[in-house]
């Protein structure tokens, strides 16, 4: 049995990566559970060494004159048979026959391997894909259910697999797959469940897109340019705020590459959705002007006190600087963090007229 159990675990580490001393320590302590079951009486006394050649079993006993507890205690003339210098209160280990207990500890041994695979498996996914968190993967369709939409994602390499779930919410609305796919997904949480780890992608959350910028942009990578904010509308429009953390760098033109290249790549990842990438600036009259680009911009005036402001923009530049159904406003709001109140320009002199003469009505005081 033990040369069996240990090439069973020789075969698991080199298949597996499952140390052999983890499974060792996992079988013992079920032979040692397994024969207290029992055995009533026996507590943390009972021993068990597992070796290649051998398995054995030992019940330790203190050594006393009356023996009150057969379990935990040994007569001094049973204890010298075992061993010539025992002499009350010490301990001596008492052999437990495991001929009888071969059976029982075989079938253990079995059940504690497989439990002990699932666990070990389910550890190593754990911790291998924890890490892997908010970074890109790439992986293979598996399934589609088809009420749901949600898709089932083969992730990672040889032992170092397992699946992910992109769900119905987290996908592109544009976008297809079929069974056998390769589809690269982004990694937003590894959770912990009762039937072991859950690894949650997605392909619409904006550090899918950050990540796609790092691969492309050698400059994102190095650290000279910086991702300060990303607004996204998954399959249609993005917003990325960059900025050059050293001199001489154009931030823009680094993301965008010669000819496109390296924003077209990205474009191409995602289908074509369409990017929109601005220099971010500490100032907020300038982000935000910047934000509703392609739209000009003619003054931004931020409300006092408020986390909001009022843009003008010339007549004809109102409906691109509000986008298609408000999208281009949208994105621009939430990359700055702004709420934003675009008016055109004739509307602005309105209310200057309007304000001015409402001033001029009012009494004068006493």
């Amino acid at each position: 049995m033990n040369a069996e159990i240990f090439a069973a675990l020789a075969q698991l580490e080199k298949e597996r990566g499952i140390p052999q001393s983890y499974m060792i320590d996992k079988i013992t302590q079920a032979l040692v559970a397994a024969y207290k079951k029992d055995h009533d009486g026996y507590n943390d006394n009972v021993i068990v060494e597992l070796t290649p050649e051998a398995m054995n079993m030992y019940v330790q006993k203190e050594v006393v004159e009356d023996v009150l507890s057969e379990s935990t205690e040994i007569a001094l003339d049973a204890a010298l048979s075992i061993d010539p210098n025992a002499k009350l209160g010490d301990l001596v280990n008492v052999s437990i026959q495991t001929r009888a207990f071969g059976r029982i500890a075989a079938q253990t041994a079995k059940q504690v391997i497989i439990q002990g695979i699932r666990e070990a498996e389910r550890g190593m996914i754990y911790d291998n894909f924890s890490s892997k968190e908010h970074e890109i993967l790439t992986g293979t369709v598996l399934r589609i259910e088809p009420m749901s939409g949600d898709m089932t994602i083969r992730i990672g390499q040889g032992n170092d697999r397992t699946d992910a779930l992109l769900s119905s919410s987290e996908q592109i609305r544009s976008e297809h797959y079929v069974e056998g796919d390769i589809i690269r997904v982004y990694v937003v949480e590894v959770r912990r469940s009762n039937r072991g780890p859950q690894v949650i992608v997605s392909r619409t959350h904006p550090g899918l897109v950050k990540r796609l910028f790092e691969l492309e942009v050698p400059e994102i990578e190095s650290g000279a340019v910086e991702v300060k904010s990303i607004a996204r509308e998954a399959g249609s429009r993005t917003k990325i705020a960059v900025t050059a953390t050293e001199e001489n760098i154009d931030p823009v033109g680094a993301c965008v590459g010669n000819r496109g290249a390296r924003v077209g790549a990205v474009v191409d990842e995602l289908h074509g959705e369409k990017m929109d990438i601005i220099v971010w600036s500490a100032d907020p009259t300038e982000f935000v002007a910047a934000a509703l680009s392609p739209a000009d911009v003619i003054s931004v005036r931020v409300l006092p006190g408020m986390k909001a402001c009022r843009v003008i923009v010339p007549d004809d530049q109102l409906s691109l600087a509000i986008g298609k159904e408000g999208q281009n406003a949208r994105l621009a709001a939430r990359l700055t963090g702004y709420k934003i109140d675009i008016k055109p320009a004739s509307q602005d002199v309105e209310d200057e007229i309007d304000y001015a003469e409402a001033e001029a009505e009012l009494p004068e005081e006493e």
